[in-house]
């Protein structure tokens, strides 16, 4: 009986194909516009989510204070208040499993005839640890050759590229301005950092090697930044009341001085990221999703208009022993029908135009299987809820009533 039914709906859309095709468009832009918003917000989330694993985990990121000069004030980070002696203090504060210094400056490296200009890390072999950094060939630099302040240096895969190309750069010498390096690594790709920077156009040298044969007199004790990694992420308030404390005694701060330093905890704000995203995301999806309030809107409209035009053909059903529950039924399959082919025609159109803004941006997009199901449950809830009216009213008409109706 119900596939009967069902071909019945499918003749009486055939009948009126064009009014048909015009009910649904409202369905397939409703589903089109959720499939595509739900897909690019699902794209941009794994693209934040993988930019904040590339950073590493339970991080902490210290940077000198902010400056003061003839009444001009400069943002944290521009005062030259923290050195490696820092560093090494914090290496004893409870909770920290890994303490990085790091020297940043950028420098034109050369090879042979090939020069690339790029950032320039000097740091420790921890960098790596803290960092979740793996040395795709060759090997990283030890302790020993950090204290010797020897000429070695670790690739990004970008760096690595530009300036060898195919080639094999292992046990190469490049020159950092006029100072010859040994290449002894190239590091694995980590792609772009929450703020846009390419990470792989980098060079990692010890941060030793940076401070006495690279750096200004100026700044030849002193390091950008510290990097600090908890052993866990419940470990982190403790962790960073211990450096703020570390950090106050080695600088000899009393108790109502301000802090020369700030600690910014890198979990809690790529994670306030993530979670900024995702509710993007979900009200994309929400804007997207009114387009399918008015499709069923215009499903109810069109079954209304076929229950008027189909009054006389409702009563012969009525007179000849058809039951209320058998035209419900009947208008609830149209509505239903209308509403799925309109889904499916939506899920192609959605998930093309996601590609194609995907092509167009430069964006990341993933059609999952639950957004699928998704749009074709809404759908399906949507040809009932909104088809439910016009079949209860087309099975509540008398037949006598509906056979007079002209």
């Amino acid at each position: 009986m119900i596939l009967e039914m069902f071909r019945e709906a499918l003749l009486a859309l055939r009948a009126n194909r064009l009014r048909s095709i015009l009910t649904m468009l409202g369905m397939i832009i409703g589903v089109g516009s959720v499939i595509a918003m739900l897909a690019i917000g699902q794209g941009v989330q794994e693209r934040v989510q993988t930019s904040i694993s590339s950073m590493g985990a339970n991080l902490f990121i210290v940077v000198p204070g902010s400056t003061s000069a003839n009444g001009v004030r400069s943002s944290a980070g521009s005062a030259s208040s923290l050195t490696l002696e820092d560093a090494r203090a914090l290496q004893e504060v409870p909770g920290a499993s890994a303490v990085a210094p790091v020297v940043q400056s950028s420098s034109q490296v050369i090879y042979g005839t090939q020069n690339w200009n790029t950032t320039v890390l000097g740091t420790t072999s921890d960098y790596l640890t803290v960092r979740d950094w793996r040395v795709r060939r060759g090997y990283g630099f030890d302790r020993q050759e950090q204290q010797a302040a020897a000429q070695v240096v670790l690739l990004g895969a970008k760096v690595a590229e530009n300036l060898f190309g195919n080639a094999d750069p292992l046990g190469e010498t490049l020159r950092i301005r006029n100072v010859p390096f040994q290449v002894i690594g190239v590091l694995a790709a980590k792609g772009q950092s929450l703020d846009g920077r390419d990470q792989d156009d980098t060079v990692v040298i010890p941060v030793t090697t940076s401070q006495r044969k690279l750096a200004g007199n100026r700044f030849r004790s002193s390091v950008r930044m510290i990097m600090v990694q908890a052993v866990s992420e419940q470990a982190m308030p403790d962790v960073e009341i211990g450096i703020k404390e570390t950090l106050r005694r080695q600088h000899r701060l009393s108790g109502d001085a301000e802090d020369d330093f700030t600690v910014q905890n890198l979990t809690a704000l790529a994670n306030t990221a993530a979670e900024t995203t995702a509710v993007l995301s979900l009200l994309l999806g929400a804007i997207a999703g009114i387009s399918l309030l008015v499709g069923g809107i215009g499903i109810m409209n069109i079954m209304l208009v076929s229950v008027t035009e189909r009054t006389r053909e409702i009563g012969i059903r009525m007179a000849i022993g058809a039951r209320p529950q058998a035209i419900r039924l009947q208008f609830l399959l149209e509505a239903v029908v209308i509403s799925l082919a309109g889904c499916l025609l939506g899920v192609g159109l959605g998930i093309a135009g996601a590609y194609a803004v995907a092509q167009a941006a430069d964006l990341l997009v993933i059609v999952t299987l639950g957004s699928l199901l998704l749009a074709f449950t809404v759908a399906a809830g949507i040809g009932i809820f909104f088809g439910f009216y016009p079949a209860n009213r087309a099975a509540a008409l008398k037949p006598i009533e509906a056979l007079r109706f002209q």
